[in-house]
């Protein structure tokens, strides 16, 4: 009897048909962008309409604030807190200003009914005059109410397409809420942008990225 014919024979595979196969196989499909992606991308382009410092706190703050979206009532009242405070920041930063004096000195202040009251600066009044120069031109405006009020629309927007926020202000939010949240940053993205663009701010507020001061 022939061993070689009436032994088992065991085909190895071959590591290049491996190979191939893998190769060869579809690769999976690929789905559309999903509606968390579009939020985060939406957000994060209204973060730079935003104060930097108000968007650090509020990015430090809503995870713990809010327990990562799993709420009890006292984080409630702590994330409802968080997001006002946050939207009365934008507002009172809309009106901060900033320049350099005649001596070479950055000074920030808030800009009022009368003129800009600095902050930093404390000399008296002959020393104001000589340090700065027609403080009056940089008085409120109307203007400066808009985009007071569009800077608290873009950041409830940001705030509440949140997933933590979301899930502990609207824990029983339906398909049709949850729809609008997650398109809510687009819509107040392009309102803001055009309102910025139409009536541009000459502001250098505090806290606002690529604001150079004013120079006397």
């Amino acid at each position: 009897m022939d061993p070689i014919s009436n032994g088992m024979h065991i085909q190895m595979p071959v590591p290049d048909q491996q190979s191939s196969s893998r190769e060869a196989s579809p690769p999976p499909s690929v789905a559309g962008k999903p509606p968390v992606d579009k939020t985060l991308s939406s957000a994060s382009d209204l973060l730079k309409l935003l104060p930097t410092g108000t968007v650090l706190a509020f990015q430090a703050l809503a995870p713990s604030f809010s327990n990562h979206g799993v709420c009890h009532a006292a984080n409630r009242y702590l994330v409802l807190a968080l997001v006002g405070g946050c939207a009365i920041s934008c507002v009172l930063l809309s009106f901060t200003d900033s320049l350099v004096g005649r001596d070479g000195g950055l000074y920030y202040g808030a800009a009022t009914f009368w003129g800009f009251y600095p902050f930093n600066f404390t000399g008296t009044r002959a020393e104001r005059d000589a340090v700065f120069k027609d403080l009056c031109r940089y008085r409120v405006t109307p203007m400066d109410f808009v985009h007071a009020i569009f800077s608290a629309v873009v950041f409830l927007a940001v705030a509440f397409a949140d997933a933590s926020i979301q899930s502990c202000l609207f824990p029983d939010a339906g398909p049709d809420l949850r729809e609008l949240l997650v398109n809510l940053p687009l819509a107040a993205g392009f309102l803001a942008s055009m309102v910025f663009m139409i009536f541009p701010t000459t502001r250098k507020s505090i806290g606002y990225t690529d604001m150079m001061p004013h120079s006397h």
